[in-house]
């Protein structure tokens, strides 16, 4: 508690750190689900904003591809841009968004945050090396995390320091050139030391080309991509359900950097979308990487490890020894209103997977050394209404297929459904596509989605999913069943807007004998009433609750929160505390919590305790922005925090995250 009050004074009297907080992290929170948190598929579309921020598009440059990776956009939105620039030519400023009928007051917001306008620009092609260099922006940022408390592993287990710290590197010039390597170090990680002698534990590394003649946009080093709705291709953005209702089920074409610290999840080599004609468009990709993997004795891979760990001997044991080459390319055609395209995916590894399938529900996980993929996607927009869908075959001819349609009923209201069949023998090594288990397999379902604003003032979201999962699943031993059901009302004012929400997830999970199923009753609650510009200061009142139902058991949990914030010429502060109490971990809670910049927090909270969290931002000149955040977590409940090699000997965890970035 004495080093808690000590940086509080020091933070308080120095009047430290940074840059500007995203005004938009507070939406992206409100769209996320605890399942969302959990599978962490939000850390991806969180960085493609980040980026998008720091890079926005020229929206009388912009092509539909780039549009399309804003994720609050359904197809209908970004037509109506794309219409718009084609009826009326440039556009003079932002403020012309509200022209378009397609956005709402919503959308135009946002969009103030990833687009800006150049009234001057011409059509887009590539600049000469001298004006790459003239108008290149430098961003150099580092960051570290300091815990206040000691693990198990580091005093015994772990192989390096206690330190969590990473940083990047950036050069982005005019709209054409993007350069940059990113580096990253987990707390335990050694640290130019075992296998790490370079330095960090993970490293990746980016040159992007776009308008380079008929080649739209090229990326060299580590990537990501997405494709059609993602049967296939997707390890570009995350795919949860309330995100999928605003984007009203359209398809996508994405080439784009990997500029976050994930170690996972993306490819290494050279990516490259060409514009064949006004109405062809062909995207090829090729890959060479390591991937972390368990092995079995006989050396093949038993499973292949995303959490990018490696603290101690054992994990540091399955550091890249297992090495893929994949190669893929998307045809893609455009005309008027329709769109189809082609996308097909090979993959090899230097081992065999070969997953444990004596357990029933691995029974039909991948398999082998060559894994193939392939699909047609297809679609048609019309100002009121979007048919889009896609149907993909693996290597053994098992087919995945999901089809969606939206319809705007008037200006006020548009709905939409979606089917999907994933059969239980597909497998797609890099698809992500909505699903309720969280696998492109296994299941089939239907989505009805509705979206209301019956005053400028209110918006009104609902969506329920059915699914059925004919073959076992982890801690299901048969078939099973999941409905899950989300409605969440906004009232916004000019100075004010109050938000709720109420989700009830019905689940079934073997008995404790696993001779049949019990079904599981998961209600919760949200409730949030936020306070902008009162003078200096917002502040928003939070209130969380959870009841679940499980094998005749009550489980119960709530959260109480407040933030308030403040902000000067230089200068920001914000801080924010939560009282929480739940029965145990199954009804723990999420709650949004700001921090620095790419650095986006959304973590769950149970037991009984008390959460502080201090934020404090400068600015010096132009260029130099320094940050700090300290965060205290107090529990009521236990003496001790964690288990294992994570476990703390004492009820408290403190940590203090410093920050610099500097531009020039």
């Amino acid at each position: 508690m004495k080093a808690l009050l000590t940086v509080v004074l020091l933070l308080t009297a120095l009047s430290t750190a940074g840059q500007e907080q995203h005004a938009w992290e507070p939406l992206l929170a409100q769209v996320l689900t605890a399942d969302d948190a959990e599978a962490a598929t939000w850390e991806d579309t969180y960085s493609l904003l980040c980026e998008l921020e720091q890079q926005p598009l020229d929206l009388n440059t912009v092509t539909r591809e780039e549009l399309e990776q804003l994720p609050f956009l359904s197809a209908q939105q970004v037509e109506g841009i794309m219409e718009y620039l084609y009826q009326y030519g440039p556009m003079k400023s932002l403020s012309e968004l509200r022209m378009i009928k397609a956005l709402d007051y919503a959308q135009v917001e946002l969009l103030q945050y990833f687009t800006y306008v150049d009234d001057d620009r011409q059509e887009p092609s590539f600049p000469s090396l001298n004006d790459i260099l003239s108008y290149g922006r430098h961003e150099l940022m580092g960051n570290v995390r300091l815990p206040f408390y000691e693990r198990e592993g580091d005093r015994n287990g772990y192989l390096g320091p206690p330190y969590r710290h990473w940083g990047r590197y950036q050069l982005t010039s005019l709209d054409h050139v993007k350069l940059g390597v990113v580096f990253s170090q987990d707390a335990g990680e050694p640290f130019f030391a075992n296998r790490n002698k370079a330095g960090y534990d993970f490293y990746s590394y980016y040159l992007q080309l776009k308008h380079l003649k008929s080649i739209e946009n090229l990326v060299v080093g580590k990537y990501k991509l997405s494709a059609g709705m993602g049967l296939v291709l997707n390890n570009s953005f995350g795919m949860g359900k309330l995100f999928v209702l605003q984007q009203l089920g359209r398809s996508t074409n994405t080439v784009r950097p990997h500029a976050s610290r994930s170690q996972t999840g993306c490819f290494r080599g050279a990516a490259a979308t060409a514009r064949l004609s006004s109405s062809w468009q062909l995207t090829v990709f090729a890959s060479y990487r390591q991937q972390d993997a368990t092995l079995n004795d006989d050396g093949t891979a038993a499973t292949l490890l995303t959490d990018g760990y490696h603290r101690t001997e054992t994990e540091m044991s399955k550091k890249d020894n297992t090495h893929a080459i994949d190669a893929g390319t998307r045809l893609l055609y455009r005309s008027g209103a329709f769109h189809a395209g082609a996308t097909a995916v090979y993959t090899h590894f230097d081992r065999d997977l070969q997953p444990q399938t004596a357990t029933l529900y691995r029974r039909y996980y991948a398999q082998g050394n060559d894994f193939l993929n392939a699909s047609v996607d297809y679609g048609y927009l019309h100002h009121r209404f979007n048919l889009s869908g896609e149907t993909a075959v693996n290597r053994d001819g098992a087919l995945a297929t999901v089809n969606s349609v939206s319809v705007a009923l008037n200006g006020d209201v548009s709905v939409m459904a979606l089917q999907r069949f994933y059969s239980y023998r597909y497998t797609a090594l890099y698809a992500r596509s909505l699903s309720e288990g969280g696998r492109v397999q296994n299941e089939s379902g239907v989505y009805l989605g509705l979206t209301w604003c019956p005053s400028p003032a209110l918006k009104l979201q609902a969506y329920t999913d059915y699914a059925y999962f004919p073959w076992a699943r982890y801690q299901v031993s048969q078939s099973s069943r999941a409905w899950d059901n989300l409605l969440t009302a906004t009232y916004s004012r000019q100075r004010w807007s109050l938000t709720g929400r109420y989700r009830l997830h019905l689940r079934q999970k073997d008995n404790e004998a696993k001779t049949a199923l019990d079904n599981q009753t998961e209600h919760r609650g949200r409730l949030s009433f936020t306070r902008r510009d009162l003078g200096r200061f917002s502040s928003t009142t939070q209130a969380d609750a959870v009841v679940t139902d499980a094998s005749g058991e009550r489980h119960w949990g709530y959260m109480l929160s407040e933030a308030v914030s403040g902000q000067w010429d230089t200068f920001k502060l914000a801080t924010g505390a939560g009282y929480f109490r739940t029965t145990d971990y199954d009804s723990r809670l999420y709650v949004y919590e700001r921090g620095p910049l790419y650095s986006f927090s959304f973590p769950a909270y149970y037991g009984e305790g008390l959460r502080l969290h201090l934020l404090a931002q400068v600015s010096i000149g132009r260029s130099l922005s320094l940050t700090a955040k300290l965060g205290y977590t107090r529990y009521f409940d236990r003496s001790t925090v964690g288990s294992g090699l994570q476990q703390i000997d004492g009820p408290s965890q403190t940590d203090l995250d410093l920050q610099a970035r500097w531009k020039f």
